[in-house]
């Protein structure tokens, strides 16, 4: 999952209200590649995915655009995921092709040879755990992935998995094909009270944070910069051709240490090469949200890879100040022209010119999200911790006070039809959301601790 902030009184979110204020950018893409020609495939990474990747392929099987074929690669399960695969494949017609290791490699290296062994147009990732609710969600992203050359990839909005969506995937026919020989494959919730109370706590938190960081913080960048920070890696469609390029670019310096989510880490550098990140509005898809004990080591990975990311690409990071530069020295108005002569030309929003020298020279639009999105990590649970130790306690209270309205008035404005429960919904959460704020700073210290003390790079997913 891309990286949200958890202080809603913050930099980004009012970067996404400038974006909805000045508006999109109103030039026409003219396509040159038609969506519906290209070569699809689905690679699904699994590992130990029995009871949750019979109801993900059921959820590919009712698409209006079918892939070209689903590539499972598994890493290294020891329960009955492949057989599962492979049954449901070959009850209802569907082209499987099973990679098996014996040893788990991580997700990162398994897109990273996807990407380089197949020949596909566009290499969706879905993760295991996920269903596409919207039967067009791949055709909608590829369709948005084609829209223009300087798209990376799209995804759509991700909500949690709730037991109902789990019921109404089992009952589809493909299911009901598979069950006949497989009775015991089936994929209703079987867990205690106090794990599905457990899981229900994280559905509430996920899904409130959710709606605010995509209908709201991801829609004001889509607007200001045609682009979100990165894509949401469990149901997303890359042009193959482009990951293949970063990861023989970043390979040979990195290995295959390069981060702990590979979404946040392949957003980033796409960035970095002038590319974009689309979020579509109007396709769903869900997954299925860590149980509450495990919540911490799922925040640590995706705040960690943002961390680690704007390390590697400082110099899309420094943007804003390059910019700045730029405005000093009176040669903004020729880039600015430039810029615009160029997008007669080519007739596609938001364009920019690609490659990491104009980055490092003239920085990017997007290097102000990047920028704010690592101040709100150091700053801001650095401002409550002096606030706490030198006992300003009144200051500390109407802070929060003030951000907790700001935040359940936000997120209701951007629920039409749910305002109430939503914002009722952001007042629950709070406890649980200032907690991951400073598990935020926790997370900051160990980074700079492996980056500057340790010297420890081994990250990986």
């Amino acid at each position: 999952m891309a990286v949200y902030p958890l202080f809603v009184i913050s930099p980004n979110t009012i970067v996404s209200l400038v974006g909805y204020v000045r508006g999109p950018d109103k030039t026409i893409p003219v396509p040159t590649e038609d969506y519906r020609q290209a070569k699809v495939d689905v690679v699904i990474p699994c590992l130990n995915e029995e009871r949750n990747i019979t109801l993900a392929l059921a959820s590919v099987a009712r698409q209006t655009m079918q892939p070209r074929r689903i590539i499972l690669v598994d890493d290294g399960s020891l329960d009955r995921t492949v057989e599962f695969a492979q049954e449901f494949c070959h009850v209802n017609g569907i082209e499987l092709i099973a990679i098996r290791r014996k040893k788990p490699i991580g997700k990162t290296p398994t897109l990273k040879r996807q990407a380089r062994e197949f020949d596909s147009d566009v290499e969706f990732i879905l993760d295991a755990d996920t269903v596409l609710e919207s039967e067009n969600y791949i055709e909608r992203t590829v369709e948005e992935l084609y829209k223009a050359v300087g798209i990376a990839s799209a995804c759509g909005i991700i909500m949690p998995q709730r037991a109902r969506d789990r019921d109404r995937f089992g009952k589809t026919t493909a299911m009901q094909r598979f069950l006949v020989n497989h009775p015991e494959g089936k994929v209703y919730e079987d867990r205690s009270r106090m794990r599905r109370f457990l899981r229900g706590i994280t559905n509430l938190y996920r899904e409130t944070l959710y709606v605010y960081l995509q209908r709201f913080i991801y829609r004001g960048q889509m607007t200001f910069f045609g682009s979100i920070s990165g894509p949401i890696g469990c149901a997303v469609a890359y042009r193959r051709q482009y990951v293949e390029n970063l990861f023989d670019k970043y390979e040979p310096i990195m290995g295959d240490d390069l981060t702990n989510s590979e979404d946040v880490f392949l957003g980033l550098a796409s960035l970095n090469e002038g590319h974009r990140n689309i979020q579509l509005q109007d396709v769903v898809a869900r997954t299925e949200e860590p149980e509450f004990q495990r919540l911490h080591k799922q925040l640590y990975l995706w705040s960690s890879a943002f961390l680690q990311s704007a390390f590697y690409f400082d110099s899309l990071m420094w943007s804003p100040f390059k910019s700045m530069r730029r405005l000093i020295n009176g040669d903004w108005r020729r880039n600015k022209v430039r810029s615009y002569d160029e997008r007669r030309r080519v007739a596609e929003p938001y364009r920019q010119a690609f490659g990491e020298e104009v980055t490092k020279n003239r920085g990017r639009p997007m290097g102000w999200v990047l920028l704010m999105g690592v101040i709100e990590k150091l700053f801001f649970p650095a401002a409550i911790i002096i606030m706490m130790l030198l006992g300003w306690w009144e200051a500390l209270l109407v802070t929060i006070v003030a951000e907790i309205l700001l935040a359940s008035t936000l997120l209701a404005i951007s629920s039409p039809g749910q305002r109430v429960e939503y914002f009722l919904k952001c007042l629950l959460i709070t406890p649980i959301r200032y907690v991951s704020l400073m598990w935020d700073f926790v997370t900051s210290v160990r980074f700079a601790a492996d980056l500057w003390i340790f010297g420890t790079r081994k990250w990986r997913k």
